[in-house]
């Protein structure tokens, strides 16, 4: 981290500014080399300036610069913003000029990168300002702004702690052997701070469901066979026309996607070809890719014809969508009934998306099967990364090992090492304890300028 880096942090592009950020130990050297205005070394920090970019003799752009002096800064860096008029041309030739001066250019995430580095914020902090980036919804934006707030962090802070002092209590115990009294009282401590930590793990992780569900959404698929209505039940849920909707059976021919925010959880909707035997070479791909997304979705729509009988092949679809969340819905209600149901385990919509019936019943079905309508609306301290979750399960298998140690009488020393892997994979959730692998791959999922 010994170099500086510059990077341009909004949208490349035709607009009223764009923001050049530049962090590390020569920040304020480089910048002052092609700034004409107040010497940036001797101005007070937090402070923003007017002048003008150049290249030698010419003037690049007329912009304001912000100066921020280490270590009151995001990256704990000298830090400086150039805004500059938007339009890619002015935006790059800024950049470049800086490259010439002496920058890196900046990896993708390398600025939060620097921030967990230098001790600014943990990781979950700096997940949570992916995620914030990223956020579609209002709620998916308030989980974020609780991750990067340290609000998240905390509840693991305090798990260490309570571990902390039981180790502390064992090391005791290991130095005065003597004391007989103290290995008892170390014991009772484990039972019962043990059976705590259990208990809030436990807790997080059955929250943990709600915030992957806030974060990333319910992939949907509607399914079913050629012209029963997928795609006009599509188009009614995200309220546009995104499907192509005729009368002719095998209109969808690939799969068509779309979003739709349901109490601040987005569906990733996708309609998919009717599932059918079919000797066109495109169809046949998409029916094909119709049955995979059977068994990734989240949540399966599956749709019948009310004015026809049930083929055997949508007899067994019926079967295999049964054994995963999802709601059946009979479609064309408004025409004939020929449709003789099975006694089925699901939700059952009657619908007829041309009388424009049946569409909020199934809004209101999918916010009843996931328990929308109980997300707590006043605490998002959610955790909601899959890396964070598969560590807090192992915890619990850490947990168990302690318990069954304290029951076969194991020596102490022995629980010890559960209570260390313990608290080590707590410290791997808030980057106490990393990988660089880990820490690597995960910023470089961020944009290039954050």
């Amino acid at each position: 981290m010994e170099d500086t880096i510059a990077a341009i942090s909004t949208a490349l592009g035709v607009g009223a500014i764009s923001i050049i950020r530049v962090s590390g130990k020569e920040a304020i050297e480089i910048v002052n080399k092609i700034w004409s205005g107040k010497d940036l070394s001797t101005v007070p920090s937090h402070t923003i300036h007017y002048g003008f970019i150049k290249d030698g003799e010419e003037k690049i752009d007329e912009v304001l610069v912000s100066i921020m002096k280490a270590p009151k800064t995001f990256t704990k860096e000298d830090v400086i913003e150039i805004n500059s008029h938007g339009g890619i041309a002015t935006t790059n030739r800024v950049l470049e000029l800086l490259l010439t001066c002496g920058c890196r250019l900046a990896e993708p995430g390398e600025f939060t990168k620097r921030a967990f580095l230098n001790g600014r914020i943990d990781l979950i902090e700096a997940e949570g300002v992916m995620d914030l980036i990223s956020a579609k919804t209002e709620k998916s934006r308030t989980l974020a702004l609780s991750q990067m707030t340290g609000k998240v962090s905390s509840m693991i802070h305090d798990l260490r702690k309570r571990l902390v002092d039981i180790i502390s209590n064992i090391e005791v115990n290991i130095d005065y052997p003597e004391y007989e009294d103290i290995e008892v009282v170390t014991i009772e401590k484990i039972k019962e701070n043990i059976s705590y930590i259990e208990e809030e793990v436990k807790r997080i992780l059955s929250r943990s469901e709600t915030g992957a569900l806030i974060k990333d959404g319910i992939k949907t698929a509607i399914v079913g066979k050629p012209n029963v209505g997928k795609s006009s039940i599509l188009n009614k849920l995200l309220e546009e026309e995104k499907a192509i909707v005729t009368d002719i059976a095998g209109t969808t021919r690939d799969i068509v996607e779309g979003e739709v925010s349901l109490d601040g959880i987005l569906l990733h909707m996708i309609d998919t070809a009717g599932i059918r035997d079919t000797d066109d070479t495109v169809e046949s791909i998409g029916v094909k890719k119709s049955l995979e997304w059977i068994e990734k979705a989240e949540l399966v729509l599956y749709v019948l014809n009310n004015n026809e009988e049930m083929t055997e092949e949508e007899k067994a679809i019926l079967k295999k969508v049964q054994t995963k969340p999802s709601i059946l819905i009979i479609n064309k209600i408004d025409l004939d009934t020929h449709l003789e149901l099975p006694e089925v385990n699901m939700p059952i919509i009657y619908m007829s998306t041309v009388e424009n019936k049946g569409i909020e019943e199934l809004r209101q079905e999918i916010k009843n099967l996931f328990h929308l309508e109980e997300i707590e609306q006043d605490d998002y301290t959610y955790l909601s990364s899959a890396r964070s979750i598969s560590l807090l399960k192992q915890c619990l298998q850490g947990v168990d090992s302690i318990q069954l140690g304290i029951k076969q009488n194991l020596p102490i020393d022995m629980i010890e090492i559960d209570l260390k892997f313990i608290w080590n994979l707590l410290g791997e959730i808030i980057g106490e304890n990393y990988s660089e692998e880990l820490i690597n791959d995960m910023f470089s999922k961020f944009c290039l300028g954050k």
